[in-house]
């Protein structure tokens, strides 16, 4: 009788201990912070960012809380992501200017040694006039963005498959986001005249350099239309806002979406094009993080792209009737993408900073030597080229 007594206080003295595990264990569970949203921001969005116990381990222990300045080894952690995107960046730059300058050379040598007397100036206008520099121009461009932007992936442990796995986006968004996109391009278009006029009125200007005589045959144009319409705005999604955005997302997710499209405007290193290139980057890095993928942002990018270019081919090839009702078409659906954006803003919050991720965006990426050097080497560079002009 003793013996039955015993085994069931034994079943019931355990079945308690279970019970008490369980309470410690969800308490704990509780009281950890999320790895995927550490500083608690309603505005950010978790998944993007992914589990920040790899920068910060200790947020594992239960009770742990994030500090408002970041200990040394976490920001050594976090600087390196800042530094892995800075790396990227000033390669892609480097490596692909040094390219197309030493194969223009090679190409340059190998027609003047089979054409004798043959001005190099003429060479040159036949090389960027026919679809020699554009195909290089493609071919280089491309390599290197993907290149570069799968080696960031690598090097901050994020894997390709994140790039296009996407989140609750159908076709009626595409086409409420390319309407937005035009709203967002004809803003930038005013812009930049009034820029223009005011550098004008101190003898320079921000034209687009020695445009002029590119890829003036039919191959050469068809080259670069499909580079300007279909491989840079996919090959370009894939380094800014595959790669560039989610390296610099670990902490600060508003400080990457403005860092990302400015690296992506001073990219063009000219002024109209910059203006478009980070207003429109601003929105193709929100929808980014909303869909948590780059293909919304493909999509927008090779649309704008494309009506770019054919308001351009219009612009040369139609009477000046024809034109303006080309551009009433376009103003109508820019006038339809303000209420898409208002009402796309108002549901999708662009990411705010709280003050402990304020302290891990840009005071932790200014730290960060590598990056600092690739914001300088761009912006010197795109004074450069206005200035030169």
């Amino acid at each position: 009788m003793n013996e039955e007594l015993y085994r069931a206080e034994i079943y019931s003295l355990s079945r308690e201990i279970q019970r008490l595990n369980r309470q410690i264990d969800e308490g704990i569970k509780k009281n950890a912070p999320d790895k995927l949203n550490p500083f608690e921001n309603p505005t950010d969005y978790p998944d993007f960012s992914g589990d920040y116990s790899d920068i910060m381990p200790e947020i594992n222990a239960p009770d742990c809380i994030v500090p408002l300045d970041p200990a040394p080894m976490e920001k050594h952690r976090l600087k390196r992501f800042y530094s892995v995107g800075g790396w990227c960046v000033l390669a892609q730059f480097v490596l692909s200017n040094i390219l197309m300058y030493v194969l223009m050379v090679v190409i340059r040598m190998i027609i003047q040694s089979e054409s004798n007397g043959v001005n190099v100036n003429t060479i040159y206008y036949y090389m960027e006039s026919t679809s020699v520099f554009a195909g290089l121009n493609m071919l280089i461009y491309m390599f290197a963005n993907i290149g570069f932007g799968f080696l960031g992936l690598k090097m901050a442990h994020i894997p390709k498959k994140l790039l296009v796995r996407t989140r609750n986006f159908d076709f009626i968004k595409a086409i409420a986001y390319c309407m937005i996109a035009v709203f967002i391009w004809t803003v930038s278009v005013f812009a930049s005249a009034g820029i223009n006029d005011i550098f004008v009125r101190y003898g320079y200007t921000t034209d687009v350099m020695g445009m002029d005589n590119i890829a003036q045959s039919g191959i050469g144009f068809a080259v670069m239309m499909i580079y300007q319409c279909v491989v840079a705005p996919i090959t370009e999604e894939i380094f800014f806002r595959g790669m560039l955005l989610r390296v610099f997302s670990r902490a600060n997710q508003r400080f990457a979406v403005f860092a990302s499209a400015f690296f992506f405007g001073i990219g063009h290193h000219n002024l109209p094009q910059f203006v478009l290139a980070f207003l429109i980057g601003i929105f193709l890095a929100h929808i980014t993080l909303k869909h948590n993928s780059i293909i919304p942002a493909v999509i927008v990018h090779i649309f704008i792209n494309s009506m770019s270019n054919a308001i351009s081919l219009a612009d040369m090839n139609l009477g000046a009737g024809a034109i303006v009702y080309v551009e009433s078409a376009v103003f109508a659906v820019a006038v339809g993408g303000i209420p898409l954006l208002l009402k796309f803003r108002e549901t999708n919050k662009l990411p705010s900073t709280t003050p402990p991720q304020s302290r891990r965006g840009i005071a932790v990426a200014k730290k960060s030597v590598i990056f600092v050097i690739s914001v300088v080497v761009q912006v010197l560079y795109t004074v450069y080229l206005i200035y030169s002009m």
